[in-house]
């Protein structure tokens, strides 16, 4: 089991590496490029191989997250241009840098789609991507917050849109705990019929990454915003400690996307470690 968090790629994908295994931590996520376009990148071949043989040499996992604007349900033909066009790059580049995968939000409800016609453009989108797609990276699908009952917020949608593509062996999953507790999905409370359902649907076969994030707001109010996991949240650390000891994730890699104005990841992970007892 490892810890890790969010890194700026500000010195280049190595230079996140090296940073990672600095801060003892035995995972760590980036975006691939500027997040706040869908842009394509020419990116460092050589920075992205030194990356690879980094996380190799020091036993580190990696994650990229696709940029703000992705969407697996855009709206118009040139949007959904862009967005294929700027995942395969995503793909190219957490390829070249050993990562597992890219991390994706589930796809929304289309205001004048039905909710039917949302999730089949969802799946063409994916198809579109995949059928490009022959590295190893995969795309994580992560779970959305919302109230319950919103989109891409159960297991069942997750697993099925996943089941219903074209190329499933491409497709894998992350799991958001402050998401899950916006919406319900998991809160606090029904982690073992959580893990049961999920266990038996085959979700945590394909689990690659885990969000690991408090709430400051209670569960099943739909609100996305991230706390420490310690101190303010309203996820109990009774609750974490659960979650995390869970046999099942002892492989998957806990990523922290927690506010780093409040506490440093650095001071954090020492904290989990300290708590849990695991490291790199």
């Amino acid at each position: 089991m490892r810890f890790g968090c969010h890194l700026s790629i500000r010195q280049g994908y190595y230079g996140a590496a090296k940073r990672a295994y600095d801060i003892n931590a035995g995972a760590f996520q980036y975006f691939p490029k500027n997040p706040r376009s869908l842009s394509v990148k020419d990116f460092s071949k050589d920075d992205a191989a030194l990356c690879k043989l980094f996380c190799e040499e020091k036993n580190l996992l990696s994650v990229s997250h696709s940029l703000y604007p992705t969407s697996l349900t855009p709206q118009g033909e040139r949007k959904r241009e862009q967005v294929i066009e700027s995942l395969l790059n995503d793909l190219e580049i957490s390829d070249a840098c050993g990562s597992i995968g890219v991390v994706v939000h589930f796809g929304k409800h289309v205001p004048h789609l039905t909710p039917l016609e949302s999730y089949q453009l969802m799946i063409e989108v994916l198809n579109d991507v995949l059928e490009q797609w022959e590295g190893t990276a995969k795309i994580l699908l992560e779970n959305n917050a919302g109230l319950p009952g919103t989109m891409g917020t159960t297991i069942e949608e997750l697993v099925q849109i996943r089941n219903l593509c074209e190329y499933p062996e491409k497709v894998g999953f992350c799991f958001d705990t402050c998401h899950a507790f916006a919406s319900g999905l998991w809160d606090g409370e029904n982690w073992d019929e959580l893990l049961e359902k999920g266990t038996e649907l085959g979700y945590f076969n394909e689990l690659s990454a885990i969000h690991l994030n408090n709430s400051k707001y209670a569960a099943y109010q739909g609100k996305d915003r991230h706390a420490p996991i310690f101190g303010v949240g309203h996820i109990k650390e009774n609750q974490f400690e659960r979650f995390i000891t869970t046999p099942k994730l002892k492989k998957v890699p806990f990523i922290l996307e927690t506010p780093k104005e409040e506490i440093s990841h650095e001071k954090e992970l020492q904290l989990l470690h300290e708590k849990w007892g695991i490291g790199r």
